[in-house]
């Protein structure tokens, strides 16, 4: 009886030995993992952090077109765009940190949850192969591509839509109608810095 108390309590604690280096091993991989998204995770944190600003820059615009006389616009555009930059340096590198900060509490316990530890060894495969790092480097171009072509062939349809809308806002407002524009099509969409695919699967 005793042999196989001992027996028992040797297997007991050889599992638990095992277990452990199996949760120390895969807390490497989801590591790897992050440190592999690490520029995704940047670029999200970078939207946010540049989204309420974006936001600010449309309503200026439409104060600056229909209440500002055009000689005093590129003094205050001047002005506007230092307060920009300031804020950039300001928020830009703490959303930054922050997030790569709270990525393994939020993108690690998912993956750590989600995967195991043969399927995280894949997905490092595949996010460090040749061919993804080119299509990776592709994306800006890929998107950028689609964008101008979007825009050519809508202008035309989103332009009259555009300033439609523009006069029922000034109108709600009690503003006079809006000077067009030079250009008023759509801005080509600034890519969001998500996580792609296939470094989608590490972030979703």
């Amino acid at each position: 009886m005793k042999m196989k108390s001992v027996f028992a309590v040797a297997l007991v604690t050889l599992g638990a030995a095992v277990g452990a280096q199996t949760t120390a091993a895969k807390k490497e991989l989801v590591a790897k993992v992050l440190q592999l998204q690490q520029p995704a995770i940047e670029g999200v944190a970078r939207v946010l952090a540049e989204q309420p600003a974006a936001i600010m820059m449309q309503q200026v615009r439409m104060v600056m077109q229909t209440r500002i006389p055009p000689d005093k616009r590129d003094p205050i555009a001047k002005d506007i765009q230092a307060d920009l930059k300031k804020y950039g340096d300001d928020v830009l590198p703490m959303m930054r940190d922050r997030a790569l900060k709270l990525a393994p509490s939020t993108i690690g316990s998912m993956l750590d949850e989600r995967f195991t530890e043969d399927e995280l060894k894949q997905l490092i495969a595949l996010l460090e192969s040749p061919v993804n790092r080119k299509y990776q480097q592709m994306g800006g171009d890929l998107q950028k591509s689609l964008s101008d072509k979007l825009v050519a062939e809508t202008k035309g349809t989103m332009e009259p839509k555009i300033k439609a809308l523009e006069l029922a806002i000034a109108a709600h407002l009690g503003l006079p109608p809006v000077t067009p524009a030079a250009d008023t099509a759509p801005a080509t969409p600034t890519p969001a810095a998500a996580i792609k695919a296939p470094a989608r699967a590490a972030s979703k």
